[in-house]
């Protein structure tokens, strides 16, 4: 099921102002190259605050539902159990979204396996999402450091190199992360790499980054810091990056980012954003391509 989105319609000026984005060498990205005019959208952890799941983010029903929508890229976050199991899980603790208590890093995997997300869902292991999906592509938000070894070795077992774009608010273990998979993943910038984006020439940004990052991944804006300026998205893609913005709710907002010239949005309301993409005539799944 695909999430890819186009414009088969397109006016001469229209067809005029789509750029053809270069390859990047990895498949998790190169839709875009092969598809002039497309956007990526994510499932930003299943879809979190689409009415249908409420509270039930980061879980197999979420999944699921984000899946029979036509998401293919389905954004999620990674802990790592006491005795090493992977979960798709964004707390360090589970109190806030499930009947249990206590911190992912101190408890087992049958400990965590106890616990429900809105009463009937158990947390999903990474594992079970690559098993129920085996089409689908994972954004994965590294949300701890044992996760970091964890995930190779996991991607290393499966061959799931190119299922996958890799962040994590941690410098640290995105620089770790990257030395350990030996460049087979994409990743997206660290926060430090994205100011380098914000304020400098595209060529002095690629030097100093040292090309590591394919994409950046960021907010819209942060407090009343506008980041995704049309001038950071030109910066991008001078120099190959694709950017892709979260977590945008708000079908203006959608419209105004496309306009723009971001390459993927990630939501919480994966309705919404269909909405958006099937009325300009972007939306469509893998039957189509």
């Amino acid at each position: 099921m695909g999430i890819f989105t186009h414009a088969p319609d397109r006016t001469a000026r229209d067809t005029a102002r789509v750029r053809t984005r270069p390859s990047t060498g990895y498949r998790y990205l190169d839709v875009l190259h092969e598809q002039p005019g497309t956007v990526l959208a994510f499932a930003h952890r299943g879809g979190a605050s689409h009415p249908d799941i409420a509270g039930l983010e980061n879980t197999m029903q979420a999944f699921r539902h984000a899946v029979s929508l036509g998401y293919d890229y389905l954004e999620t976050d990674v802990h790592v159990t006491s005795d090493g199991v992977l979960l798709a899980f964004h707390d360090t603790v589970l109190d806030r979204v499930t009947d249990a208590t206590g911190k992912i890093s101190e408890s087992t995997y049958a400990e965590v396996r106890r616990a429900r997300i809105g009463a009937t869902e158990p947390v999903p292991t990474l594992a079970e999402l690559f098993d129920a999906f085996p089409t689908a592509r994972f954004n994965v938000d590294l949300k701890a450091d044992g996760a970091v070894d964890a995930l190779v070795r996991f991607l290393d077992e499966r061959e799931a190199w190119d299922r996958v774009c890799v962040g994590s608010f941690s410098g640290r273990r995105l620089r770790r992360f990257r030395r350990l998979s030996h460049g087979r993943v994409v990743t997206s910038a660290s926060r430090g790499e994205v100011a380098a984006y914000r304020l400098l020439p595209s060529p002095v940004a690629r030097l100093v980054t040292r090309g590591r990052p394919r994409v950046l991944q960021v907010p819209h804006r942060l407090r009343r810091l506008t980041i995704v300026t049309p001038g950071l998205v030109r910066r991008a893609h001078r120099a190959g990056l694709q950017v892709h913005v979260w977590t945008i709710d708000d079908p203006e907002e959608m419209k105004a980012l496309i306009d723009r010239g971001v390459d993927g949005l990630m939501t919480d309301r994966t309705d919404i954003l269909r909405a958006v993409l099937t009325e300009s005539g972007r939306w469509r799944t893998a039957d189509d391509r």
